[in-house]
């Protein structure tokens, strides 16, 4: 995690960097502020304090000649996390974010040494919980969980702290008027923010550049799930200039299951969210901007035959431009048609199971209704937690929708108990408390009606693709709502192919448009077809590319 550079490695860094010095006392870094790049110390010492919007400090590092200052967002000249002072006067080499890319492709065996680095260092800074955000509410809370839920899954250091634990965040829940439901959060510069959207949240904390939104991109990819990923870490690579957007976190739904297992290459499994992670850095690592959170209202496609360009409108009012444009949005999750559940989400009805809902199930019964891989990664996962898991499916068995190893591991789980034939009737409970009594049928209409004091549901009934921000571009979609490609996307009513263009594999109807992972009829839902879809669209976009270049040359 800290490695010491040679002096041949110091040369070799030194053809991307410019000499920078510091005076004694003087900061190379405060936490809050944006990074402006990776430090190579050559001269002095560096003594680097973790520090939260409480003030409180903690020892991280003490950095002698040799050494480098940077971790895992300085590749995008993200929000440093810490606080970095000189001890006495003191020289080394300041590289910036692009040139800290460049450096790390264009030498590669040191390349690795300083990615691996940056990464283990982002990973013990959200272990410790000493840096970033912090928030404070009631224990429990729908609305603290829903911001640590937001960082956690963006990879964000951050910590939670209750009015219960600490005067003084009991003082200041007092100062700012937060109700009882409602959380503060602080950053480390001091902001505190009242019970903030995560779009508030994300601002404070220096997570949204709006100077990416300046250009016009090759390749503008709306979704960072695994297809969206995939595209800008295959498209990056090849030297497009990509953007990424996501409304809420990388990973799409993939990177909240607990552990996959059948992705290839990982015999042993891995975490949806330790495999997006992976591919959220490789995409910057290469140069992709990744914005998150930003949510897409709109796409225009009125210049996309005439001048070959795209744009898009976000809920802020912010617009981005490009010369392609990827659908990789997914889809959103299904809610059943049952009374309050919209009330009860965030208060004990959940589209996931991360660590932080199995915590609060700790010793305590719940109710999963699913039948897919998904469902059943989530069901094994909280029953190394809760006390019992009454799994639901509306069918007589698990063998039509799930995999066959998912199959063995809950009937050898003695906590899990399905319940074939069994839907959800009724959610009780009160606000803001959340839910206390769930009731389901198991027969049919007719059938025995079961009760339980239960305070945690989780749904996984499948998703609608997310799609609605396309609406009015032209762009085709089948009777469910999923975007059509190749020449599924030009096929009348009839069955025949409309004269004309014919899209390639992943084109929409629109020229320049292209549709990746699940969102695009006929995909495998998979998280390996989803990453396959993503490669494959590249070498298609590069040929769009080239094509709007011949016109221009005409």
């Amino acid at each position: 995690m800290f490695p010491v550079l040679s002096g041949a490695d110091v040369e070799r860094v030194r053809r991307f960097g410019e000499p920078h010095r510091g005076e004694d006392g003087s900061f190379l870094i405060r936490a809050g502020m944006k990074s402006r790049g990776l430090f190579l110390l050559t001269k002095g010492h560096v003594s680097v304090t973790q520090r939260d919007g409480l003030g409180r400090s903690v020892p991280y590092h003490e950095y002698d000649p040799g050494e480098f200052l940077a971790e895992a967002g300085t590749l995008f000249g993200g929000s440093a996390l810490v606080d970095a002072q000189c001890v006495g006067p003191v020289e080394g080499i300041l590289v910036v974010p692009d040139q800290l890319r460049a450096l790390i492709i264009a030498e590669a065996d040191l390349g690795e040494r300083i990615m691996r680095a940056l990464i283990l260092r982002r990973v013990s800074l959200i272990q410790a919980g000493a840096s970033g955000a912090t928030i404070i509410g009631a224990a429990g809370s729908a609305s603290v969980l829903r911001l640590q839920n937001f960082l956690q899954r963006n990879g964000q250091p951050h910590h939670v702290v209750t009015a219960s634990e600490d005067p003084v965040a009991a003082q200041l829940l007092v100062q700012y008027g937060a109700a009882a439901a409602e959380a503060v959060a602080v950053t480390p510069n001091g902001t505190v923010l009242l019970d903030p959207s995560e779009t508030q949240l994300a601002t404070a904390l220096g997570m949204i550049d709006d100077r990416v939104c300046d250009g016009i991109f090759d390749v503008l990819i709306v979704g960072a799930g695994p297809a969206g990923l995939s595209t800008a870490v295959y498209a990056a690579s090849e030297g497009l200039h990509v953007a990424v957007l996501d409304c809420r976190a990388f990973g799409g739904q993939a990177g909240a299951s607990a552990r996959i297992e059948n992705y290839l290459g990982f015999p042993t499994g891995i975490s949806g969210q330790a495999l997006a992670g992976r591919a959220f850095i490789q995409a910057q690592k290469f140069g992709a901007k990744v914005i998150i959170p930003a949510e897409v209202v709109r796409l225009d496609c009125s210049k996309a035959e005439s001048e070959g360009l795209f744009a898009i409108h976000l809920a802020d009012g912010r617009r981005l431009r490009s010369r392609s444009l990827v659908c990789a949005s997914g889809a959103r999750y299904r809610r059943p048609a049952l009374g309050r559940i919209e009330e009860f989400e965030g208060h004990g009805v959940w589209y996931w199971a991360s660590g932080l809902e199995a915590k609060m199930c700790a010793g305590c019964e719940v109710v999963l209704v699913g039948g897919g891989n998904s469902a059943g990664q989530a069901a094994v996962f909280l029953s190394a937690h809760a006390a019992k898991v009454h799994m639901m499916i509306r069918g007589p068995g698990l063998a039509a929708s799930m995999s066959r190893y998912l199959i063995d591991r809950i009937e050898a789980a003695p906590n899990i108990q399905l319940w074939t034939h069994t839907e959800l009737v009724e959610l009780e409970g009160q606000l803001p408390s959340g839910l206390s009594r769930v009731k389901w049928r198991q027969g049919g209409r007719d059938g025995e009606v079961h009760e339980r004091e239960l305070r945690n549901v989780f749904l996984f009934v499948g998703a609608d693709p997310e799609t609605r921000w396309l609406e009015g571009c032209g762009v085709a979609v089948d009777k469910h709502g999923f975007v059509l490609t190749g020449t599924d996307a030009v096929t009348g009513p009839d069955g025949k192919v409309v004269a004309g263009r014919v899209p390639n594999p992943f084109e929409t109807s629109v020229r320049g448009a292209f549709a990746v992972g699940d969102v695009r009829a006929g995909s495998v839902k998979r998280v390996g077809g989803a990453i396959g879809d993503g490669a494959a669209a590249v070498a298609l976009i590069h040929q769009h590319l080239a094509s709007l270049d011949t016109k221009v040359a005409a």
